[in-house]
């Protein structure tokens, strides 16, 4: 059922979007050259990767050496503050790489780091949008968005996720969270180091210092 009210929902909003998307596009060849579409692997449902499409907002990086901020074009600073770099995921939504509403899909590699827990996340497809990314989007730290995720596959249902598309319509109206702080994006939370085996003894300071003496005496013998 949802799968079907995805695909009707992007089929008839296509007159509208379609044109939109041929504008866009032009306005981003124009400022930035080719290619025009930005294409990203993504993990997708139970994990599998797939590529996630957007238009354009930054200049070339090896055509212009300097940070991220500074390649953002006018165009793409538009595009980003009004989400419309986001139309082309309507294709990954036909595709079935995508539904409208979901948890926003992250890099294979900060999957990696995903404890079992979060690893519910990945039991459903990602979304254009979500509970998340209506609750302060780029300005929660990883952890908090994922835990926002983890409660709305919970308690999903048709009336949340129209409550979920008028919260959308209000940010594109009152845009909020489209950047970090400082207009950078928190980077997602590395893993600390897994914890030694059971059985095997956490080593502590004293042990440490002893292990540290007896390495010295071995490499400097009397």
């Amino acid at each position: 059922m949802r799968r079907a009210v995805d695909v009707v929902v992007v089929l008839l909003s296509a007159i509208l979007i379609i044109p939109l998307c041929l504008i866009i596009g032009l306005l981003v060849l124009l400022t930035m050259g080719h290619p025009v579409l930005f294409r990203q692997e993504r993990a997708g449902k139970d994990g599998a990767t797939f590529q996630i499409l957007k238009f354009r907002t930054m200049r070339s990086a090896t055509a212009v050496r300097c940070s991220d901020p500074e390649r953002l074009t006018r165009v793409g600073h538009l595009l980003r503050k009004s989400s419309l770099d986001e139309l082309p995921q309507l294709w990954n939504v036909l595709r079935g790489d995508m539904s409208l509403i979901g948890p926003r899909p992250t890099l294979p590699s900060q999957v990696q780091h995903y404890t079992r827990e979060q690893r519910r996340r990945l039991d459903v497809l990602p979304g254009i949008t979500g509970w998340a990314q209506v609750h302060g989007r780029n300005l929660l730290t990883w952890p908090e968005r994922i835990e926002l995720d983890l409660w709305y596959i919970a308690h999903r249902s048709f009336r949340l996720d129209l409550w979920i598309i008028l919260l959308t319509v209000a940010q594109l109206v009152y845009p909020r969270g489209i950047a970090g702080a400082g207009g950078v994006n928190p980077g997602f939370p590395q893993q600390d180091k897994s914890p030694p085996p059971l059985g095997v003894p956490k080593e502590d300071d004293n042990s440490k210092r002893k292990s540290r003496t007896v390495n010295r005496s071995v490499k400097n013998p009397q």
